[in-house]
């Protein structure tokens, strides 16, 4: 699912490497595309953190633009956190037949988390279509074949993918699903992963006050982001803790509810839709949720 223009030289034939994103680190092949990306390290993982790092808010009534196969688009990082993310809410308001086609991306990292409906998609070396519901999320690796086939009346997903500018293209030769079946492939060094929220286990979250369940995509990107769902937990604690992180990303989408979120002592009230990305080192904190407050969280490292 992106909104980004298929590689005309593939479609025509073409067969060179194609350069995503430059930056100094050596080429990797994924999927058959040559990407190059800029590798962020933070102190704790081992990561150096940019200092261009930026606060974006996006709210729920941003406004939408027509994209791939018909779908529909809503920036959720305007700004792009300096060209290493893009995040969109996706939307398909009919059902039924998808006009998509097999098709895989240059990409860095890239997942997909069902908000409302379910799509029908087919993946390379993952056995027969499947339904993605809402709550439901995956790791889309980079270069993998895949396509949506169908879907529910007003379909909903949020996508989050690194870097913001990459290529997509079309594969007129793959039919899926493929004969094969292998679960445990790497793709670009990363496994795709299906998380299904009705058989997921909640865990204590890092505020206190919150539970959340993980997607389990740390591990199949040998921890290079993760996928969490937060809700209260009802035990509420005496003050809200004040958090920092180092990390590359952190990105929140309110699925449901309300909550403030306080930074460096400035509130933002966000409403189910909206989204928002907190800069490493920035304090902040939750307060005054609704107890029906769901928070989609993307975080990298994982």
């Amino acid at each position: 699912m992106e909104a980004h223009q298929v590689a005309g030289d593939l479609l025509d034939g073409g067969a060179g490497p194609v350069e995503v994103v430059a930056d100094e680190q050596p080429a990797a092949t994924l999927g058959g595309v040559e990407v190059t990306h800029r590798v962020l390290r933070s102190r704790r993982y081992g990561r150096v953190v940019p200092d261009d790092l930026l606060f974006e808010r996006s709210p729920a009534a941003r406004e939408w633009e027509v994209g791939r196969a018909e779908m529909r688009y809503r920036d959720l990082l305007p700004r792009r956190q300096g060209g290493r993310f893009i995040a969109s809410h996706i939307v398909i308001a009919g059902s039924g037949p998808v006009p998509d086609y097999v098709h895989h991306h240059g990409v860095r990292f890239q997942t997909i988390f069902c908000v409302r409906g379910w799509a029908q998609v087919v993946y390379q070396d993952q056995g027969p279509p499947f339904r993605l519901a809402a709550g439901d999320c995956v790791l889309q690796p980079p270069g993998i074949r895949h396509r949506v086939l169908e879907s529910s009346p007003g379909l909903e997903v949020v996508e989050v993918t690194s870097p913001a500018e990459h290529q997509t293209f079309a594969d007129e030769e793959l039919e899926l699903p493929t004969p094969t079946r292998d679960p445990g492939r790497l793709f670009g060094g990363q496994r795709f992963v299906r998380h299904r929220a009705a058989e997921a286990h909640w865990q204590p979250w890092r505020l206190t006050g919150f539970e959340c369940r993980e997607a389990g995509i740390g591990p199949a990107s040998d921890g290079l982001g993760e996928v969490r769902v937060a809700r209260p937990s009802g035990n509420l604690p005496s003050a809200a803790p004040v958090v920092e992180h180092d990390g590359e990303l952190l990105f929140w989408f309110v699925l449901a509810g309300t909550v403030c979120l306080t930074m460096d002592a400035r509130p933002e009230e966000l409403d189910e839709g909206d989204a928002v990305a907190i800069p490493a080192g920035t304090s902040h904190a939750l307060e005054r949720w609704t107890d029906d407050l769901e928070l989609l969280e993307v975080t990298l490292p994982a």
